[in-house]
């Protein structure tokens, strides 16, 4: 029957329909001879009308393709479509009383306008059964998807009203906030409690919840539907009237906010200037290049014009990405970009890359950054952060490469966790082979030790920005716990200029003014985003700010130097740590020690290695191990 109904062409439903309409037209007559009564009695009064009956089918036939009543679907058969019937009833009414009156039919006026009124709620009722029928047709057909609305305001109410219609579609019940609404029956459903959905969801096997709640802030709707998804349900959000003329994006997007709202300071700004020099016509290679410090080194070393830059990068997909941007940004320059897939401890891949090459200047960005990875795959980020380094500079030398600059981070100040260890580690290869000589004075070596990069790749900020896409809570470990922050912009531009400037073994520390308490950046996220936050002072807040406590191997504040003391140099932003290295023959002791551990892949040794090496290293690791 349903694929009857579905095979049918419009001309032939507006035909079945102007043939159901003249069938009610004689039936409301009859109807209106019956309610009347008139002396003739019911069947002489229908002889006699029978003449004018035909005219009066011609007549409704006309009006109905007039006023389009045949062609209004039945699930478009409301309101206005109610009044279009009235009309046609109305008209056929007049129609019935002038075409009596020219057949000289002696009918009451009221025979003519209660035949009107029969027939427009003849013709109202036959279309809501109908509906109903073909509705029912399609749920035997295939099965419906129950719904339950979240929202039983207006929206929730217009929305109901929609779905009545739909043969796919069955609003089963609504729950709403409002405690004065529960308990009620709103346009034909009750109202329950969201207390009680997952008992609902069970009870009136509810296939997914809709959202009609447009009025809630994004975060709040987001908290909604984490909760739903929690209970295994299929969640959709009904968007809000101004999204749905164009006013407002569908899918709600966090507008993307510059890193430099959050420094609480002047960025640092200005260009690479006379440092630009030593990287001019120079074969550059940045290892790390797919990163977002390396990707960015890429870029400002491409405004200092070098004759080739390569890219040394581990990620086929962060190698392609680089790779991609650096061949438009190059388009027309005499510059050539060479991308290198592989690792930095791969000496015969670094070997033969610089060789090939003729590098000249190294920036290594590449390294294992994320403390908790680190943390817990210690020889993995050990290995590739302090032999990968040393594997580079090794390298560099027997190349005759003429700048090497390792890019460091505070964390490898007195570090309390593997990752800031293996980055001292690297600092202690470098300074050593700054101070040995084995470069034959050709290689000049420094390193440059700076903060978080507000932006990066695991950073605070995008992971901020993502909890509250997902409606949060954002999480900090602890209310005290502050960092120094820099833009990447702004660190890369201190890096190549502290580069430019080394004339061998230097530790150069970049001012980053002062550390950044993270639960007021976690406050500035929310706040920059137009959200407020929810605490003891604001319960009808937006977003949490939740506690979790110190990971493994974090510190409340970070440190810039082991001696505290720094001198300045030619820049105003570059300081010159004066920190101390291992002899030679600790440097090759601890590595051969840190070899040892790899090889026997025993994180224990590798802890003590570190412990013994690394100055004022704690016990963070060695207590997670023994745990």
């Amino acid at each position: 029957m349903l694929d009857l109904i579905k095979a049918l062409t419009k001309p032939q439903k507006r035909m079945i329909m102007l043939f159901l309409d003249a069938i009610l037209i004689m039936l409301s007559m009859l109807c209106a001879l019956a309610a009347v009564g008139l002396p003739a009695g019911l069947g002489a009064s229908l002889i006699i009308y029978f003449p004018v009956l035909p005219y009066v089918l011609v007549s409704g036939a006309a009006a109905s393709h007039w006023l389009g009543v045949c062609s209004i679907r039945l699930k478009a058969y409301e309101t206005a479509a109610i009044g279009v019937t009235a009309v046609y009833a109305l008209l056929l009414a007049i129609a019935s009383t002038i075409l009596s009156g020219i057949g000289h039919l002696d009918f009451p006026l009221a025979l003519h306008l209660v035949f009107g009124v029969v027939l427009f709620a003849s013709i109202v009722i036959s279309r809501a059964v109908l509906l109903q029928l073909v509705l029912a047709l399609y749920r035997r057909s295939a099965p419906r998807c129950r719904v339950l609305i979240y929202g039983a305001g207006t929206t929730g109410i217009q929305l109901v009203s929609a779905l009545r219609g739909h043969e796919k579609i069955e609003p089963v019940a609504f729950v709403d906030d409002n405690a004065a609404l529960q308990g009620l029956m709103v346009a034909h459903l009750p109202v329950y409690t969201p207390l009680r959905i997952a008992e609902i969801a069970i009870a009136k096997k509810i296939d997914r919840v809709l959202l009609a709640v447009p009025s809630l802030s994004p975060p709040k709707q987001a908290q909604i539907a984490r909760r739903l998804k929690g209970m295994g349900l299929e969640v959709q959000t009904l968007p809000s009237f101004a999204q749905l003329i164009g006013e407002e994006a569908l899918v709600d997007k966090l507008e993307p906010i510059s890193a430099h709202s959050f420094l609480n300071r002047d960025e640092v700004a200005g260009s690479i200037a006379d440092g630009a020099v030593c990287y001019r016509g120079k074969v550059v290679l940045v290892s790390g290049a797919g990163g977002s410090i390396g990707s960015e080194l890429c870029r400002q070393v491409l405004e200092c014009r070098p004759a080739k830059l390569v890219l040394y990068e581990l990620s086929e997909l962060a190698l392609y990405q680089a790779d991609m941007e650096f061949r438009h940004q190059t388009k027309g320059m005499d510059i050539e970009i060479v991308s290198v897939l592989g690792s930095i401890t791969d000496a015969r891949l670094v070997s033969k890359t610089m060789a090939e090459h003729a590098v000249q200047v190294v920036l290594h960005a590449a390294a294992y950054k994320h403390v908790p990875l680190v943390e817990a795959n210690p020889l993995t980020g050990l290995v590739n952060n302090v032999f990968g380094t040393q594997v580079l500079a090794e390298q560099a030398v027997k190349a005759h490469v003429e700048r090497f600059i390792l890019i460091s981070s505070d964390k490898a100040v007195r570090p309390t966790n593997m990752m800031g260890a293996s980055k001292r580690l690297a600092e202690l290869v470098i300074q050593d082979l700054a101070r040995s000589g084995r470069s034959g004075g050709r290689t000049i070596f420094s390193i440059v030790r700076f903060g978080n990069v507000l932006g990066s790749s695991g950073s605070v900020v995008p992971l901020f920005q993502d909890q509250l896409s997902r409606g949060g809570p954002l999480t900090v470990t602890d209310r005290s716990v502050a960092r120094y922050f820099m833009t990447v912009q702004e660190a890369v531009n201190l890096v190549l200029q502290a580069g430019a400037m080394a004339q061998g073994g230097e530790v150069f520390v970049l001012d980053m003014g002062k550390p950044v308490l993270i639960y007021h950046l976690a406050r500035q996220v929310i706040e920059s985003a137009g959200y407020t936050v929810r605490d003891a002072d604001n319960r009808e807040g937006d977003i949490e700010i939740e506690f979790t406590g110190l990971r493994p191997g974090e510190k409340m504040t970070e440190e810039l130097t082991l001696s505290g003391e720094m001198l300045s140099t030619d820049h105003p932003k570059i300081f010159s740590a004066q920190d101390e290295g291992l002899s030679e023959i600790e440097v090759a002791s601890a590595m051969r020690q840190l070899r040892e551990a790899q090889i026997a892949y025993n994180e224990g040794m590798a802890v003590e290695v570190v412990q013994r090496w690394v100055e004022g290293f704690e016990h963070a690791a060695q207590k997670r191990i023994a745990s």
